[in-house]
């Protein structure tokens, strides 16, 4: 198997100001890789890139499956839940990739759509505006629409913040059937037990890489000291990088 991304001495950053620094390191396809490090590590900044909503300051992110390819789950308060619609017109954007804005939703989509309703437990939502929907039920709502972009290459921006156990469970047993179907997934996640026992590779960021690895080798009481001893010597009032310039 080759590579799905591949960082080479990369920085990005916002307004010239770097969050994540000189990266370099592989992720080869089908792996199931946690992103972890303390608040202001750089991990929502490394998956945008990833995503490419945010353009590198510096070095260059190699992507070896295309844009249509790649599914997006940004983090929670970066969903509009004001936004009029109900669950199963959200769960059917999964498809616009692939049918188009205006592409019509035949019999075998329709299969899909009720299909992925029904693989997240929401059986008789369909109808159910998205704004009244718990926390647990929006994750589910939105991971459903995951399962219809039938992607390669799964991103997951802290997908488990305050989801209860059941929650939880039902997900990450998603997330362990996309890496079993050889699909790539790369969670930014908080809860160090469970990507010790669901994640086998973790790469530790403190704005620059700690370790990268066999998440037993990387989650060690050494590797997590030294992550919160570096986020809490970093400047956030250091000058910005000249346009192109690495920090």
């Amino acid at each position: 198997m080759g590579n799905v991304i591949s960082f080479r001495d990369l920085t990005l950053g916002y307004d010239r100001h770097p969050a994540v620094h000189h990266l370099d390191g592989d992720v080869p396809e089908g792996a199931l890789l946690a992103v972890c490090g303390p608040n202001g590590a750089g991990k929502s900044t490394l998956l945008k890139g990833i995503a490419g909503v945010l353009s590198p300051l510096a070095g260059h992110i190699d992507g070896h499956v295309p844009a249509r390819e790649i599914a997006y789950l940004p983090q929670a308060a970066e969903v509009d839940r004001s936004f009029p619609i109900d669950v199963y017109d959200l769960v059917a954007m999964g498809l616009w990739r692939r049918s188009g804005l205006f592409g019509g939703i035949g019999r075998a989509d329709r299969d899909r759509i009720e299909h992925a309703i029904a693989a997240v437990g929401l059986e008789g939502f369909e109808a159910r505006p998205i704004g009244t929907l718990s926390g647990g039920q929006m994750q589910r709502t939105l991971f459903a629409r995951l399962l219809l972009q039938d992607a390669r290459l799964i991103l997951l921006d802290e997908p488990f913040t305050a989801l209860d156990a059941g929650t939880v469970a039902d997900l990450t047993a998603l997330v362990e059937r996309w890496n079993g179907e050889g699909r790539t997934v790369i969670a930014v996640l908080h809860d160090l037990e469970l990507v010790r026992v669901h994640f086998p590779q973790t790469l530790l960021l403190a704005r620059m890489p700690v370790a990268w690895g066999a998440t037993r080798e990387v989650l060690t009481s050494t590797n997590l000291n030294e992550a919160r001893r570096m986020c809490e010597a970093w400047d956030d009032r250091a000058p910005a990088c000249a346009p192109g310039e690495a920090a």
